[in-house]
């Protein structure tokens, strides 16, 4: 005997009301913001003191935080592992994860890791716990077409409109740049110092001098210029363009003490220029340092060093060009990186060699070499930090268009080494 039309209607309509609202509890599960914090457990380890050479082979860029985590990234995750010496990436230390945003940037003061997220979330993360200190709404990130690989090497190593500078009260401001704006705060605390509203694309943010100044490059109102806005207040200071530059205008940090943060030089070239122009920065406009015009110097302190014939590397006074030193011939040789006193170079078999930018002494010498994986590799991308070198080492000959399994060596393309005696 069946139910009467009337309440079979009732009950297949109780039954399509109770069904939807399953689906909207379900798809709010799934789809709905949420954040994973996952804190650590161990103890934080001791400041590690590697032996000089080829620490690890890892599949991803570590961002190497206190000389005691590495610290990596994923596509909505920013994770921590331990000791920074580990010859392979082990269990997350702790970890964090946000969806549905993405991470777009990754930098680290001391013992706080601040994340930077595609909805403009600025989350600051302690470094012993993963714990979560703060967070901030910052600029949305300006839209990139930038290819981001498996390594995730530009979020840690050069996140795009993300910068770090001291003042000059001894705080430590984070700026995160955005298209339509910009602003900055406290890396202790999180607390907003200001907030501009940009232009557009027509103007793009460069780095942060080691003076507390953000470097921007604005060709929204004629030709190219070089902007310098404090850091504490937003202000903009000095616009600058070279004497006798041209309208086009590129200009590249130098001497940054990690990625382009609290840089203390500037290339600039136009079209033409063989290597362009070498500055010096400061509190007022660029001066002038003609030691750092070949395309190949780099900035370490005061010094800037060049390779000339024959790997021979020459360390010169950044402000008045005078020789200080010149090192053995190398062979063919480059500048790969540099940190605060320490240069290295890479020699054509793959040779990390490290030397004093303020004697050209030799502090190091060792083979880019982990396991069977041999040298015959290119370089990528390269970060240096707290006497640590990490590299990306690409297939040769390197295919720019080609996918991850074709551009990088080997599934752990990453080597890092130790280089400080």
């Amino acid at each position: 005997m069946g139910f009467p039309r009337g309440r079979r209607r009732f009950a297949l309509a109780v039954v399509a009301l109770l069904a939807t609202a399953a689906t909207a509890v379900i798809v709010h599960r799934v789809l709905a913001p949420a954040e994973v914090s996952t804190v650590a457990r161990g103890e934080y380890p001791a400041a590690a003191q590697p032996a000089v050479g080829v620490i690890g082979r890892l599949p991803v860029a570590p961002l190497i935080v206190d000389e005691r985590l590495r610290v990596y990234a994923a596509h909505r995750q920013v994770y921590a592992d331990r000791p920074v010496d580990g010859r392979h990436r082990t269990s997350p230390y702790w970890s964090y994860r946000r969806w549905p945003a993405e991470l777009t940037g990754v930098v680290a003061s001391g013992s706080t890791v601040v994340s930077r997220w595609s909805d403009g979330q600025l989350v600051a993360l302690d470094a012993p716990t993963g714990r979560v200190l703060w967070r901030a709404d910052g600029p949305v990130p300006a839209k990139s077409t930038a290819v981001v690989r498996r390594t995730g090497a530009t979020t840690v190593w050069e996140p795009r409109g993300l910068y770090l500078t001291d003042l000059a009260d001894g705080r430590t401001a984070l700026v995160a740049t955005g298209d339509t704006q910009a602003g900055a705060v406290e890396v202790n605390g999180g607390r907003e110092l200001w907030r501009v509203d940009l232009p557009g694309s027509c103007r793009r943010d460069i780095g942060t001098t080691a003076s507390g100044q953000l470097i921007g490059l604005d060709g929204c109102a004629g030709p190219a210029t070089v902007e310098f806005r404090d850091a504490a207040t937003g202000a903009v200071g000095t616009r600058w363009r070279p004497p006798g530059g041209s309208d086009e205008l590129v200009a590249t940090p130098l001497g940054c003490r990690t990625g382009r943060s609290d840089c203390s030089g500037l290339r600039t070239a136009g079209p033409g220029d063989a290597g362009g122009r070498g500055w010096l920065l400061g509190a007022g406009e660029p001066l002038a340092a003609p030691a750092l015009d070949p395309a190949g110097a780099t900035l370490v302190g005061e010094q800037a060093v060049t390779i000339v014939d024959d790997g021979v590397a020459v360390g010169r006074s950044a402000r008045d060009g005078t020789e200080l030193w010149r090192s053995p011939a190398l062979g063919s040789a480059r500048v790969l990186a540099a940190q605060p006193g320490l240069v290295h170079l890479l020699t054509e078999a793959n040779d990390l060699v490290t030397l004093d930018p303020v004697t050209g002494r030799q502090l190091s010498r060792f083979s880019m070499n982990v396991g069977s994986d041999g040298t015959g590799w290119a370089p990528g991308a390269v970060f240096a930090e707290d006497g640590y070198v990490a590299v990306e080492r690409l297939r040769k000959p390197v295919d720019p268009e080609g996918d991850d399994q074709r551009y990088y060596l080997t599934a752990e393309a990453v080597i890092l080494a130790a280089t400080r005696p």
